[in-house]
């Protein structure tokens, strides 16, 4: 999917295995996995959405993203910002 897509969002019932899912496709890839279920992850998100993909730079997999409603329009504007799928090798210094 990321040869295709700039952002995906994983939906699903309870625990059917969504976090294990994107733990596993981030070992080894150079993605970075985050929860908001950590504090601190998700006062960050919440209260300073800019900051925070400056801390957690793309390609990034965001687990629990619906606690931080704030963060959606952070990640819209930077796929507006670049034609790159997956954002591969990109930081957000260069978005």
């Amino acid at each position: 999917m990321n040869s295709f897509f700039k952002a995906v969002l994983v939906t699903g019932a309870r625990q059917v295995g969504k976090t294990t899912m994107l733990k596993h496709l981030a070992e080894g890839t150079g993605r970075t996995y985050v929860t908001l279920d950590d504090i601190a992850v998700h006062e960050l998100a919440q209260s300073d959405p800019a900051l925070f993909f400056q801390t957690y730079k793309p390609p990034i997999l965001i687990d629990e993203v619906q606690h931080a409603p704030q963060l959606f329009e952070r990640i819209k504007l930077l796929c507006k910002q670049t034609e790159d799928t997956g954002l591969r090798g990109r930081s957000i210094s260069e978005l």
